[in-house]
């Protein structure tokens, strides 16, 4: 019901934007011939519930049509452009969870203390400052003025095409290929853009983490648990936590969906080409296809990673079974 909702939105999103699909297809200076025949070849002559009943047609067998950017179907250009992005999230998710999580609960276990304070300040300040001043700061100062940090872009234009596309993870794909040049430079691109995309998960999560904890040390098993004598480790990590790893399942799987979802600003500042770019180009130049296709994939990829998280709750929480 949530994608069928989706696909609902998409469909009118597409139908009220200001710029005409014909137009932006065949351009301003087009016969009106032309422009009558290509919106008859488009459907959008028919009625709008003939069109929505096409539009579910063509998402069901997986077509969105063709961009008008790069003559592409959309999901070629989808499965060029997303590996880019999922390599960029999974790199940041992993760096925030292991940072994040073991700050959140030393600050839960320090609460009211200096530790817990600054913990708490940094990660304000992580919610706080917009992405993209982080990421032209970044910019500035490692890039532009330090000079210790490769620029903008996924590569630098010496490796291009040097690795064949095995996963279109540039580092898998040059550790399959055994060019570790290539690896490595594509690390070093990797680095600004992860670092803060991971910064700003790490604000959410060490947040989140402090807060099941704090709830978690008042339970009356964690008295029982002290009161036996159990050393403060055991309390903390034996049986505090495991009750906040269960809860944590559904803050990392949002954060990670976030992440694919979320990463515009980054990609379109540090010129990388994901799926954040593509969606931000084409929707600039009223490309709409491209835009609903990865709005819906956008849209599959939250309903799943809820869908995981609440199974995985069923797994771990004795209780919900």
């Amino acid at each position: 019901m949530t994608l069928f909702g989706l696909a609902i939105v998409t469909f009118m999103i597409g139908r009220v934007m200001p710029v005409d699909p014909v137009i932006a297809a065949v351009g301003d200076n087009a016969p009106e011939a032309v422009i009558n025949r290509v919106r008859m070849e488009m459907g959008l002559d028919q009625p709008l519930v003939f069109q929505f009943v096409h539009y579910l047609s063509q998402i069901v067998h997986g077509d969105f049509g063709k961009s008008i950017l790069t003559r592409n179907p959309v999901t070629q250009d989808i499965a060029r452009y997303f590996p880019a992005t999922l390599e960029l999230a999974t790199a940041a998710l992993l760096i925030a969870a292991i940072i994040g999580i073991p700050l959140g609960v030393w600050a839960a276990v320090r609460q009211g203390k200096l530790t817990d304070q600054i913990i708490r300040v940094v990660c304000l300040a992580g919610h706080s400052v917009p992405v993209f001043v982080l990421a032209l700061l970044s910019l500035l100062i490692f890039y532009a003025a330090l000079g210790i940090a490769p620029g903008p872009g996924r590569q630098d234009i010496i490796f291009e095409g040097m690795v064949p596309h095995v996963t279109g993870l540039l580092t898998v794909d040059s550790i399959i290929a055994g060019d570790w040049d290539s690896f490595w430079d594509a690390l070093a691109h990797m680095v600004q853009p992860v670092v803060i995309l991971a910064y700003f998960s790490m604000a959410y999560i060490t947040r989140m983490t402090r807060a099941f904890m704090l709830d978690a040390l008042k339970g009356e098993f964690v008295i029982t648990a002290r009161a036996k004598g159990l050393s403060a480790a055991a309390v903390i990590w034996k049986h505090a936590f495991p009750t906040v790893a269960v809860q944590l399942v559904t803050v990392l799987a949002l954060t990670y969906a976030g992440l694919l979802e979320g990463a515009v600003v980054t990609e379109t500042v540090f010129a990388w080409p994901g799926l954040g770019q593509y969606l931000t180009v084409s929707l600039m130049n009223a490309d709409m296809n491209p835009v609903v296709g990865a709005t819906l994939l956008i849209g599959v990829i939250y309903v799943g990673l809820n869908l995981l998280a609440d199974i995985l709750y069923k797994v771990l929480d004795p209780r919900v079974r």
